[in-house]
């Protein structure tokens, strides 16, 4: 019996995957511990299918695009760090000039696209920053039309309250104001961005599973 079949046999439910940056390990604790058993909990919680940590763009890509492959992924997270318009594992970026054609990373971009369900998934990152400014809200943009599905991350500086929440279906342009989540600098040139608070836009914690309607 091959290894699609017996995926096939388990369901062909989406999948939830998480992937977090396993390299951030600085003392006393590190963030890669943190997410790590930030991963643990939402899967006994029933929130993710697997997790894993990644030390690069291409290992967390790989795993993507061969776990469980007879089966569609509905919703990705990453977990890391990120500055405005890009995700970071180990300070590698990904960000809008990954997904052109000559990039190493688009080839296994290009092979996740197809394993999407649809419009309707959602490629989620719970990083700082990531969709703040004109960068952030150009690699929103860009990624959601390359992909082809949901893309959602934040403005501001994230911990346990995780603010400016927002995401982009293919298509769709910002809604969000590109100063938000912003301290320091301008939209085209950002200095500085804001922590998250309980009061400022769209905010949520890091033990909110889904993206609140409207976000």
């Amino acid at each position: 019996m091959s290894g699609y079949t017996r995926v096939m046999q388990r369901g062909t439910a989406g999948l939830r995957l998480m992937v977090f940056d396993r390299t951030c390990r600085d003392a006393p604790v590190g963030l890669s511990r943190a997410w790590s058993m930030g991963g643990r909990l939402y899967r006994q919680l029933g929130r993710l299918d697997g997790f894993l940590g990644a030390s690069s763009w291409q290992e967390a890509l790989q795993w993507l695009v061969s776990f469980e492959a007879g089966r569609p992924l509905q919703q990705i997270q990453f977990w890391g760090h990120g500055k405005w318009g890009c995700a970071l594992i180990d300070r590698q970026p990904l960000d809008r000039s990954c997904l052109a054609a000559s990039q190493p990373l688009r080839p296994l971009l290009d092979r996740i696209t197809p394993r999407l369900a649809g419009p309707d998934a959602l490629l989620w990152f719970r990083t700082c920053e990531t969709l703040g400014a004109v960068a952030g809200q150009d690699f929103a943009c860009a990624l959601t039309d390359r992909i082809g599905c949901r893309v959602a991350g934040h403005t501001h500086i994230i911990g346990f309250y995780q603010s400016g929440l927002h995401s982009l279906a293919p298509g769709e342009q910002p809604t969000w104001p590109a100063d938000e989540g912003l301290r320091r600098g301008t939209p085209a040139a950002p200095g500085e961005a804001l922590a998250s608070r309980p009061w400022a836009p769209n905010t949520i914690t890091c033990l909110t599973g889904r993206i609140p309607e409207g976000f």
